[in-house]
């Protein structure tokens, strides 16, 4: 059973109450908690050795990506983050300066973008450090942006470049919070997500909850050069094209866009975010399913993204 099959069949009957706007299955949980004019954004997200970071990996970067990747799926629902907890699992043996410098780099992303951190645990665990990272936020309710509203005739944009995060992007990563904000803020935004598991598996996810299809177009999706480097570098390397679609922790935004917004989007983030790639990957479609057109035509795309225990 795959992450995703696991994650529907644990979601099944979870129970709920009056504030919850949105669960499991969006980038963040949505309540109502009688914030005025505001939503609360809640979300958590782990890392643990052997699978987000190598024990080589320097700490500071380690406790970075910890806090990053919550902020990238608040960045998703257009939300600003405001407070974070932090579980962190230490082997035996630890060094304590090595956890102070986890630390250090986690505190140093959170003041970045105003989080504070609040408390948290810490606990034993034979075998590898992970660190989990609960993390709050807050969203105006009329700009709050779901996994579930893109339309037909919608256009698909990604920020950035895709694939080959393994290269050292997926360490270094900025979230894209002020980027989402100002895109809910001034633009016709039916539906965004992070792109933490690959192109193909999240627009899935937008594809399942709004109940439409899309095509992409194989010339548009803008390629990494660190996909094309590794793919040169290494005989065994995915190709750039494939890498785009499939590599993991890329963190960009996708994001379907209402069609009338299209071109005075395009023109105004030029303006406004002059050394970030804002590119027209694809149309939504009312036909069910997920295509790419090339130059043989318009076929099913069948790669996925990353998924975990697959």
């Amino acid at each position: 059973m795959d992450e995703f099959s696991l994650i529907e069949r644990l979601s099944r009957g979870l129970p709920g109450n009056a504030t919850v706007v949105a669960g499991a299955g969006d980038d963040c949980a949505v309540l109502d908690v009688g914030v005025p004019g505001h939503f609360l954004l809640f979300k958590t997200d782990a890392v643990v050795e052997g699978i987000h970071f190598t024990k080589d990996t320097p700490a500071e970067k380690v406790g970075r990506k910890a806090l990053a990747r919550c902020l990238s799926d608040v960045a998703a629902m257009a939300g600003t983050p405001t407070h974070a907890v932090v579980t962190i699992g230490l082997p035996g043996g630890f060094d304590p300066e090595h956890v102070e410098r986890v630390y250090s780099g986690l505190n140093e992303m959170a003041a970045r973008y105003g989080v504070a951190v609040v408390g948290g645990e810490t606990t034993s665990n034979p075998e590898r450090l992970f660190i989990s990272v609960a993390l709050l936020g807050t969203v105006p309710r009329d700009k709050a942006v779901f996994r579930s509203g893109a339309k037909p005739g919608d256009a698909l944009f990604v920020t950035g470049e895709l694939g080959g995060s393994i290269m050292g992007k997926h360490l270094d990563f900025e979230p894209r919070l002020a980027e989402a904000r100002w895109l809910a803020g001034n633009f016709a935004v039916h539906a965004m997500i992070d792109l933490s598991d690959g192109l193909a598996g999240d627009l899935r996810h937008i594809l399942k909850r709004s109940g439409v299809g899309a095509e992409l177009v194989s010339a548009n999706i803008p390629i990494s050069r660190a996909a094309k480097l590794r793919s040169r570098m290494h005989t065994n390397a995915k190709p750039p094209l494939l890498a785009a679609l499939t590599d993991g922790e890329d963190f960009e935004l996708l994001l379907a866009v209402s069609r009338k917004d299209a071109v005075p989007l395009r023109d105004a983030w030029k303006k406004k975010f002059p050394n970030l790639k804002l590119t027209c990957i694809g149309v939504i479609t009312a036909e069910p399913g997920l295509r790419i057109r090339d130059q043989r035509g318009i076929r099913e795309l069948e790669v996925h993204g990353y998924v975990h225990f697959a």
